[in-house]
């Protein structure tokens, strides 16, 4: 035997408390009546006590109550094989580690903000298998497709523009890597959620796009920061803000025309970071969800145990009946 809510079974050390309720109650109600007037003439108005029976009361009144917390724990015993199947799409992410990305025109940074709008995304997935691309000159997969939300969260966690060294940002790179991910002899809808702040140092990014359009893959595009963009900081651990070789501040801006146009060539859509947390979830649902069609990712057969606790509450019930219907005095004739 097996429980669903082992923790449940913790409540049954109620049931000595709830006995020495009712041993106390009794007491209590007894010298109550006995107040009232002498034994005799308490006998012949209420009848004659049978402790017997009174104990009886008591035992099948704890007993429904012991049954009915044992069937709330899910009491479980024999089991058989069920066919189920998971449906959804292939979601590659691919995300923006370069310098650019650590400018604080969102807050807390474009990065941080990218962190937590992916984490609040993969809290309302619906079975959609999901990847990581990390990118910045070169791009990498952080992790394949996968149906392991938990594990994918530890490779979300660990974004830092140091995760790939190689400098600058190549869009065109990343949605390669990100297109080589899926798997084209399935008949899955592939997705590519490309977040970024637009600067693409090789401008191959479009010519990336048409392909994927080619492939039938879709790409949504996140755009972060601000078009009036905002200084990028030092990463050489003293502070500060890079600077041109003229020594004024090196500037970055949300690229919003270039994004837009990857997204209309791979029949996505193009959104910016404005609204707050829950950005890239709209952009799920009325983007990805609407525009593309839940295939079979998985199947396969799983175990599945019988409930029992219906003979529990059964039995429950019935000790309830019959506490109620034992009649704890004599009549006195």
């Amino acid at each position: 035997m097996t429980f669903a809510r082992l923790w449940i079974l913790n409540f049954l050390w109620l049931m000595p408390i709830a006995a020495f309720v009712l041993v106390v109650y009794g007491r209590q109600r007894k010298k109550a009546i006995e107040r009232l007037a002498d034994s005799n003439l308490l006998a012949r108005l209420t009848g004659k006590s049978r402790k017997g029976r009174t104990f009886l009361k008591g035992f099948f009144l704890l007993s429904g109550l012991g049954l009915m917390i044992f069937a709330l724990a899910g009491p479980r015993w024999g089991s058989h094989y069920q066919e189920v199947t998971q449906k959804g799409v292939d979601i590659m992410i691919l995300v923006d580690v370069s310098p650019s990305m650590l400018v604080e025109d969102i807050e807390p940074n474009r990065l941080e903000r990218a962190r937590r709008e992916i984490l609040d995304f993969l809290r309302v997935v619906q079975g959609d298998r999901v990847g990581l691309v990390a990118f910045s000159g070169a791009a990498f997969i952080q992790c394949p497709l996968t149906l392991d939300y938990g594990a994918l969260q530890m490779f979300i966690n660990v974004l830092r523009p140091d995760l790939v060294p190689v400098p600058g940002t190549d869009l065109g790179a990343a949605i390669e890597t990100g297109l080589s991910s899926f798997d084209y002899k399935s008949e899955t809808d592939r997705v590519i959620i490309l977040i970024t702040d637009g600067e693409d140092n090789e401008n191959l990014g479009l010519k990336a796009a048409r392909k994927a359009a080619e492939k039938d893959v879709k790409i949504f595009v996140f755009g972060m920061g601000e078009t009036a963009g905002g200084p990028i900081p030092a990463l050489n651990g003293k502070g500060g803000f890079r600077k041109d070789q003229k020594g004024k501040l090196i500037l970055s801006k949300l690229e919003e025309e270039g994004l837009r146009e990857i997204a209309s060539a791979a029949q996505g859509t193009y959104v910016q970071s404005v609204a707050g947390d829950l950005d890239l979830d709209i952009l799920y649902f009325n983007g990805i969800k609407s525009s593309t069609e839940a295939r079979d990712l998985k199947s396969g057969k799983i175990k599945v145990y019988e409930e029992r606790f219906t003979f529990f509450l059964l039995a429950a019930f019935l000790f309830l009946i019959l506490e109620g219907l034992i009649v704890e005095r004599k009549p006195v004739t």
